[in-house]
C-alpha cells in the first residue's frame, strides 16, 4: 500500500511534521541542517517524518527552504 504525506503543525511548539506513519520509539533522529529533523527507519535508514522547527519564523521570512531530501511523489488513487 501507498503511504501517503501527512502534513501537522503544532502551533505551541512551532514545529510543521511531515510524516508517512506516525512516530515510534525505534526511530532514529537525525538532524539534517537548518534546524530540521529527520525521523529514519531503524532497519532501511528510509526518511519516515520530518520535522521542520521553527516553522512560522521561516514563513515570515519568506526565504526558500531546501532539504537535502530526494522526493519520488506521486498521485495515490
Amino acid at each position: 500500500m501507498e503511504k501517503r504525506l501527512n502534513f501537522q503543525y503544532d502551533r505551541e511548539a512551532d514545529i510543521l511534521y511531515i510524516s508517512k506513519l506516525p512516530p515510534y520509539k525505534e526511530q532514529e533522529s537525525e538532524e539534517i541542517g537548518d534546524d530540521v529533523v529527520a525521523r529514519l527507519n531503524p532497519d532501511t535508514g528510509e526518511v519516515e517524518c520530518l520535522e521542520v522547527l521553527f516553522f512560522s519564523t521561516r514563513l515570515l521570512r519568506g526565504e526558500l527552504m531546501n532539504l537535502p531530501i530526494a522526493a519520488d511523489l506521486r498521485l495515490v488513487g
